[in-house]
């Protein structure tokens, strides 16, 4: 189910005019100006090794501030979750969700199987995602980010967590 209105965008994501709603296994909700909260997972069996989160990380972070704003991201060996808003197109509309984190997703992918010179897919399909619904669950989720590599035992202190990206840190 989908409820949208798109005009093409330049640089090949469809700007989202309003809200919209599109449906694989979970609900995605999307609407512009919202800040979200997204997971998504490893494949089944699947870690990744220091390097591969480096370049998680860094697919991440390339177009923060163009297409989107990072507020909170962690990489960790099994899972990712990101704090992030799709930014306005100039054209008007907000860049697409879904089309961002297949950009990263993808780009990851096709890195990370080159490093480990295999072929194939990373990620599982589905994502999660949440829209942040006021200033409360914002910092609640960022906090949650922030925490997450100490609550699992990969560090002491989240600063010691070298996949953990907050803005201004």
């Amino acid at each position: 189910m989908k409820i949208k209105k798109q005009s093409p965008g330049g640089t090949g994501f469809q700007p989202v005019q309003s809200f919209q709603i599109t449906r694989r296994n979970l609900p995605h909700w999307q609407e512009p100006g919202k800040v979200y909260f997204i997971t998504w997972r490893c494949k089944k069996g699947q870690t990744l090794s220091p390097e591969e989160r480096t370049i998680t990380l860094d697919a991440i972070n390339y177009w923060d501030g163009r297409k989107r704003t990072i507020y909170a991201a962690v990489i960790l060996p099994d899972h990712v979750h990101i704090l992030a808003q799709p930014l306005t197109q100039p054209e008007g509309g907000a860049f697409d969700l879904a089309e961002i984190l297949h950009s990263v997703k993808s780009f990851g992918a096709q890195r990370i199987g080159q490093q480990r010179r295999v072929q194939g897919t990373v990620w599982q399909d589905e994502r999660y995602d949440r829209i942040v619904r006021d200033e409360a669950e914002f910092l609640e989720k960022w906090e949650y980010i922030k925490n997450n590599p100490v609550k699992v035992g990969l560090a002491f202190s989240p600063e010691d967590y070298p996949w953990l990206y907050e803005k201004g840190g």
